[in-house]
């Protein structure tokens, strides 16, 4: 439990965009007299980076091979495979997945070394909705919920289940048990905290004149009441001074959680977003309404795992689909394969586009205007491998470990779940987002730095809270993620734009993807997968 909190305070919603080429830069240098080797790994945005890029200019070779599919998706992340996967609940197994990397899991995929496994982006999946029956019996197969009770509540595998101490936040100079700022406040701000939590409170149970929650999993259940849609109008700070929040604590914490969630903090998301956060997820899902996280040392590479056996010998890895269009009652697809460095002419009778709208932009024609009002923060993380991470705190080293006014998001311990706690290394990842109110600047004057100055930025970071962590550190592997995420602006939520980019093309090509949501969790690229097959297959019985 969050210490009484009413969110997840953790970075469900880093969800990279497609994972960038490998740049391996080594270097020698001394900390505090100690010659340390270290290996930086950079992560570019984009897919494949240097592949991908060839999206822009096309300049793939003429298609010497046909193949004839009924069906087809292109992107193998979570929407895609939650695709893959209903299709196959239907009975139907005619079809192929493409992805452009050697693997399969988007956002949720992962590392290893030699210490432990550890997350590449997103890295748990918070206790879901008891009304998402979807998403319970998906977890039910994977046998992370192992039976449900006589009250029909879902039952979790323990080890599954973050184990304690779950979080802690540095803040005044100490560390404190969770994430919520607690201790050393002032009696003003213990009171705005407690008026802030009594109205999300309120939030998470009310409902508008349509009878659905105003803030609900996934977004589609969410009420469309007006009073909604004036939420989504304006930012969350505007909100809170509305509402005469004004306090630095409180403020300085709510932006850490749109930051969180969104990359963008309270100053550019929208109230809507911003609420969203804390009262969309109901804590009805155990009789003791905890609000668990489930969370492995490989993070949502874990869920993937299970999603990718309804897509096993019916999935195409390093291809690059470069061109997608509708030739007479046919889609016709050209992918580019990596390996064989050929490309082919798929023919398929319907498809499903499981990628992002800044990619689509490139195999579509006239999409670019629609995908340039999707707005996409861009992020950071990095993994460090530790001789030892020893705080002489009496809070002690948790799950998830924030600083309070911090740049960065904090990082998470990726041994935690481990039974045996005897490590000979320690492997943390750090995360950062890059909020700004113009993100194309913000994405240029990211690359402009050399690996060296993020390398150092996050140990700076660090060092607020480790001094030593330099002398420390024995690897550090950092990936930089232009389209990190999607950011619900003011007006996206319930806006036009996003129900245009969902809407199928001819009843030909269909759209899946969490930026269709507008919110970047495991939950709305799961049931994005779902919605997208249902509406090809009832296309194709409607079909004379």
């Amino acid at each position: 439990m969050k210490s009484g909190a009413s969110c997840n305070h953790s970075r469900r919603s880093f969800i990279k965009g497609l994972v960038g080429t490998v740049l391996v830069a080594p270097f020698v240098e001394s900390c505090k007299n100690k010659i340390i080797q270290l290996m930086v790994l950079m992560r570019l945005t984009g897919p494949r980076h240097l592949l991908g890029h060839r999206l822009w200019a096309k300049d793939f070779p003429e298609p010497s091979e046909s193949l004839h599919i009924p069906y087809l998706i292109v992107g193998g992340g979570i929407s895609g495979l939650s695709a893959a996967r209903h299709l196959k609940q239907k009975g139907i197994s005619d079809f192929l997945l493409i992805e452009l990397e050697d693997h399969l899991g988007g956002n949720s995929s992962n590392g290893e070394n030699a210490y432990s496994k550890f997350p590449l982006a997103a890295h748990y999946l918070p206790l879901p909705n008891v009304q998402d029956k979807e998403l319970l019996r998906f977890l039910h197969e994977a046998q992370i919920i192992t039976t449900f009770d006589e009250k029909g509540l879902p039952v979790f595998d323990e080890e599954q289940l973050c184990f304690a101490p779950e979080e802690r936040l540095y803040y005044k100079n100490t560390w404190q048990e969770g994430l919520i700022p607690r201790y050393g406040n002032s009696t003003i701000e213990n009171e705005e905290f407690q008026r802030f939590f009594a109205q999300m409170d309120h939030f998470r149970a009310a409902k508008g004149s349509d009878g659905k929650y105003l803030f609900n999993i996934p977004l589609s259940l969410s009420s469309e009441d007006e009073s909604n849609l004036r939420l989504d109008r304006i930012s969350m700070l505007q909100w809170l001074e509305n509402e005469g929040f004004q306090q630095d604590a409180l403020k300085e914490y709510v932006d850490y959680c749109c930051r969180d969630d969104y990359g963008l903090g309270i100053k550019w998301v929208s109230a809507w977003a911003g609420i969203h956060y804390f009262a969309g997820r109901k804590q009805d899902a155990s009789t003791d309404k905890k609000d668990n996280v489930l969370t492995w040392p490989e993070g949502n590479a874990r869920l993937a795992a299970h999603l990718k056996k309804h897509a096993e010998g019916q999935s195409w890895n390093r291809h690059l689909v470069y061109e997608i269009r509708i030739h007479g009652d046919k889609v016709v697809a050209k992918a580019y394969s990596e390996q064989k460095k050929t490309s082919i002419e798929i023919t398929a009778d319907r498809a499903i586009l499981a990628t992002p709208q800044f990619i689509n932009q490139y195999l579509l024609d006239k999409r670019k205007p629609l995908a340039e009002k999707f707005h996409y923060a861009p992020w950071l993380s990095a993994t460090l491998t530790l001789t030892d991470l020893a705080d002489q705190q009496t809070v002690p080293l948790c799950w998830d470990n924030v600083i309070h006014g911090s740049k960065g998001l904090g990082y998470v311990y990726n041994q935690h779940q481990q039974l045996g706690q005897m490590q000979n290394k320690k492997v943390i990842t750090y995360y950062r987002s890059f909020p700004a109110g113009d993100l194309r600047k913000e994405r240029r004057k990211i690359f402009q730095q050399p690996i060296s100055y993020w390398k150092q930025a996050v140990m700076d970071d660090l060092k607020q809270v480790h001094p030593d962590i330099e002398s420390l550190t024995e690897e550090i592997s950092i990936h930089l993620l232009g389209h990190g995420m999607i950011s619900p602006v003011p007006g996206f939520i319930f806006g036009e734009t996003k129900k245009a980019a969902s809407n199928p093309i001819d009843n030909k090509i269909f759209f899946a993807h969490s930026d269709l949501s507008g919110i970047s969790i495991f939950e709305e690229a799961f049931h994005q997968g779902i919605r997208a097959a249902e509406e090809m297959l009832e296309s194709s019985y409607l079909e004379p």
